[in-house]
Order: C-alpha cells, then structure tokens, then sequence
C-alpha cells in the first residue's frame, strides 16, 4: 500500500475501528477480549505519521470509544456528565494519547523495546497519579474488563491490579511494534512475559482450596438510603431483615447488607442493637450492616457487625468518603474484615486487613444499578490483590460472593420483584496475604520511573540532534 496516497483513508479508518472496539471493549458491560484489541489499529499507523496527528488519532479513538459511560454519567447522582463524567473520559483519552506518542517516538528512534515497554508504563504512571491524589480512586480501567477472566487476574497478586492494567496495553504495543520493526528482541520479551503470567496464573488457579465459609448476602428490594428508624418505616424494614436473616439456611456463618440500610441519630440506636445482637447470638452468624449517623454537623457512613458470639456491636467508619467524616481503624473480625462500597477503589484498607489476617473482606455497598457489575469487579480485584475472598452485598447493585482468586462463587442482581434478594454460598477462604498485600505498589513505581526514564532519553536524543544541527550549519 501506498501510504502517502491512502493516508487520507487509512488514518481515519484506523481511528474509528480502535473507538468501536473502545466501545465495546471498555465501560459497564466489557466484551474483555476486545479490550486487548482497542488499541492496536492506532498503533499500527502511529509510527507512519506526524507526532500530532498520532496523538490527535489517538485522543480521539478513545474519546469516543469511552463515550459508552456518558449515558450512565447523565443520570449520575455519585459522577455526573458535567464536570466528572468528561473529565474522565478526557483524562483517560489524553492518558492513551500520550501512551501513544511515546511509543511513536522511541519506535523511530530506534529504541523499539524500550517503546514497548514504556507505553503502557506511561498509561500505568498517570492513572497510578490520579488514583493516589484523586479522594474517590479510580476504577473504571483497562483491568477492571479483565476481571472475569481469572487466568489473566492472578497476576494481580503480585502487581497489584496495576500489572493486569500494564498488561491489556503491553500486548497491543507488542504486537503494533512487531508488525512495524520485526524485532527478535521483542518478540522473545513478549513471549517470556506472556509464559510468565499465563503459567503463573495456571499455576495459583491450580492451588488447593482452602476450607470454605458460608456466607450469605441479603438485600432489600426498592428500599432507598438509610431508612430512619425513628419513622414507622425503619421497624417495619428491620423487623423484615431479621425474618430474612432467621430463614437462612444452616451453616451461614457471616451475613452481609448493604450500605446505610438504616439511619438514626443515635451512635447506638437501641432498637437496632438490641434486634441485631439477639438475632447474632441466636443464629450463631455475624451480621454486618451498614448504618448512617445524622448529627447536627455531619453525617456518618458505618457498618456495625453485630457478633455470633454476643457483646457490643464493631464499628466500622468509612474510610473514603466524601461525603462523611472518613475512619481510620480497621474493624477485623475473626478471619474476616469489614470495609464499605467505595473503599475498595483504594488499595487500603484491603491490603491493610489481609497482612492483619483477614481471610475474607465482608462489604455493605450501594450502587446506581447500571455501575453494579463494574464496581463489584474492582472489589474481586481487591480479593486477588490481597489474597482473600469477597462478600459484596448492596443495594442497587450486584450481590457478589468470589474466592481469593477472583473466581465468582456466586452472584445475582438486587433490586428485583420479591421483598429481598438473597444470596448464600460456600465461599474458599483466602490463605494468607500475597506479595502485592505485603509490598505495595512496586509495579506502580517502577512504571513511573520506567516513563520518567524514557522521557530523558528523549529529551537527551532531541538535544544530541539539535547540537549536531547546530554544528553542521557553522562547519
């Protein structure tokens, strides 16, 4: 082909099949295989043209592809449209932009394994940035489509989600600079990589299960934020929840529901603690629930374990929230962890409770229906992350129980017809805390440095052309 002649119809073209696959590939209902191709068109022609119109191509393509979410932003209470809903979707445009022009500019000078891993490096530092600065985290990525598909989650548990995040655009790139370069090197990288993580993978989904829990998740249907308990309507709702919670089957051991399914302003509402406390201890289960404080100032997002074995019920604060006043103090139950809905677009207090012993993280959300799948997603991740299973119960939401491999056990859609919707399952607890529990975010910095590397060896060619320019007019 031409390039010169076609140009005009392969750029374009390019653009709009790495959008289409964008779209689909990407937002609330991922198809995970087509994440791994969305960039790959861009790239392909990224190196066969200017600078800024690599990076044009390439703001636009994702821009457009992410335009999937903006229907769910409209309607957002949490990420309206405008301003947050753009800003995201610009911000990871500019970020794929950026990882492209990189890749562009170290291919043609001749640094072609370094381009490869340095674009994706670049995408992982500038999300790894906005996530620790940004109070609400982040999800929504490249990693979160890839949940579901266990063999590429597990190496989570050494990276972090971040690894799985380098991953989906490392392979695009590989291939991209394969096709251009036809570099033994890269290929040779690629396919060690790849042996790595897929062998790896393999290898813990191969692992022994640990013995399992039950636990079950119990959500009531078309009830809206913490029903106040001073009004007829809070008896009524937790008189029902206590029914629920009594018929469930034998052996459940921990019972979860959902975020701020109650409200008063008392720390300690009697008619709660003293229905919840009778009900533990005679069922023998520990039940959390989330429960939302009002005081003249502030309001508190907690979740109250109320234990088989009897005493005062654990408190739990939030400890990311933008709303109300955030905690700091985990509450570890025995082999469990209490955490709530948005805590886990953070890596801690996950981390936190896996390296104390946690075996599984019990958690209260509340979503918008639409965000229920991709948000109970980065909860799996955490699971993987930290080596323990997932109890994810809410309203508006998915009901979720997964193992500490990211392999779900069981879920279903709340929100339906009946009163509740209740979920129970045999979930493997987690084992013991992975590396990534214990050493943090290593991938992430080392991708920070791996782009802050490249950008100085850019920086030092452009000066060693401009100097011999410079040399070559005055000779």
């Amino acid at each position: 082909m031409d390039f010169a002649r076609d140009r005009r119809l392969l750029l374009p073209v390019a653009g709009l099949c790495s959008a289409a696959l964008f779209y689909f590939g990407t937002g609330l209902a991922p198809v995970a295989a087509l994440t791994w191709l969305a960039p790959l068109p861009v790239l392909l022609v990224a190196a066969r043209t200017s600078g800024r119109v690599a990076a044009g191509l390439a703001f636009g393509a994702c821009l457009l592809g992410m335009t999937n979410s903006w229907p769910f932003f409209a309607g957002s209470h949490d990420v309206p449209l405008w301003p947050w809903g753009l800003m995201v979707t610009v911000g990871m445009a500019l970020t794929f932009a950026l990882a492209v022009v990189l890749f562009r500019t170290l291919l043609l000078h001749g640094r072609t394994l370094l381009a490869v891993t340095t674009a994706p490096a670049a995408w992982v530092a500038v999300l790894y940035v906005v996530a620790s600065f940004n109070p609400t985290g982040i999800m929504g990525t490249l990693a979160n489509t890839q949940a579901d598909v266990p063999i590429v989650v597990q190496a989570a548990s050494v990276t972090g989600a971040w690894g799985v995040e380098y991953l989906v655009l490392f392979v695009p790139v590989a291939v991209a600079a394969l096709v251009t370069r036809r570099d033994v090197r890269v290929a040779v990288f690629t396919g060690v990589v790849l042996a790595v993580v897929v062998a790896g993978g393999a290898v813990r989904l191969a692992q022994d299960d640990e013995p399992a829990q039950r636990v079950a998740l119990v959500a009531g249907n078309g009830h809206g934020w913490a029903a106040d308990l001073d009004t007829p309507a809070g008896p009524e709702l937790l008189a029902a929840y206590a029914r629920e919670i009594a018929a469930l089957p034998d052996g459940v051991r921990t019972v979860v529901l959902p975020e701020a399914v109650f409200g008063a302003h008392e720390a300690r509402p009697a008619l709660l603690v003293d229905t919840m406390t009778a009900l533990a201890r005679a069922e023998g289960v520990d039940i959390v629930v989330g429960y939302a404080q009002w005081t003249d100032g502030a309001k508190y997002n907690y979740a109250l374990t109320f234990l088989a074995s009897g005493g005062d019920p654990v408190p739990y604060l939030k400890h990311h929230d933008m709303v109300s006043p955030p905690g700091h103090d985990l509450a570890l139950l025995p082999a469990a962890g209490v955490l709530i809905c948005g805590d886990v677009n953070h890596r801690n207090p996950s981390a936190d409770y896996a390296t104390a012993g946690a075996r599984l993280l019990a958690i209260p959300a509340s979503n918008e229906d639409d965000n229920g799948w991709q948000h109970s997603r980065i909860a799996l991740l955490r699971g993987v992350e930290s080596g323990v299973a997932v109890a994810w119960g809410g309203r508006q939401t998915r009901l979720m129980v997964s193992d500490d491999r990211g392999r779900v056990v069981a879920e279903a859609s709340s929100g339906g017809a009946g009163a509740f919707t209740t979920v129970v399952a045999d979930v493997p607890m987690g084992n013991r805390a992975t590396p990534y529990a214990r050493l943090g975010d290593w991938f992430a910095w080392l991708c920070v440095g791996l782009t802050l590397a490249a950008l100085f060896v850019i920086g030092y060619q452009r000066k060693l052309r401009i100097k011999g320019r410079s040399a070559a007019r005055s000779g």
